[in-house]
């Protein structure tokens, strides 16, 4: 099952994002994956899903976006950054 290593890659790159410290603050991580890009969504979803409320994440949230093609990206990540919201 590949999706646990493309899930390992997406953690690594929140990480490197907003750095070891911070990463307990992201609340969501948002992918876009395509049709195309050869990954059981599914599969990719319970893989971050068990990352994401294990350290050095806290309780985040991992969504998946269906797209066209094999596209297969980062969109972005939702940090809570202690203040409150404007």
């Amino acid at each position: 099952m590949h999706e646990m290593s493309i899930a390992l890659e997406i953690c690594r790159i929140a990480e490197a994002q907003v750095g070891t410290e911070a990463a307990p603050s992201i609340t969501r991580i948002v992918v876009i994956v395509g049709d195309d890009s050869g990954i059981e969504r599914s599969n990719l979803s319970f893989c971050l899903d068990a990352l994401v409320t294990a350290p050095p994440f806290k309780n985040a949230k991992a969504e998946l976006v269906a797209a066209s093609g094999d596209v297969l990206r980062v969109d972005y990540l939702e940090v809570d950054d202690g203040r409150p919201s404007d």
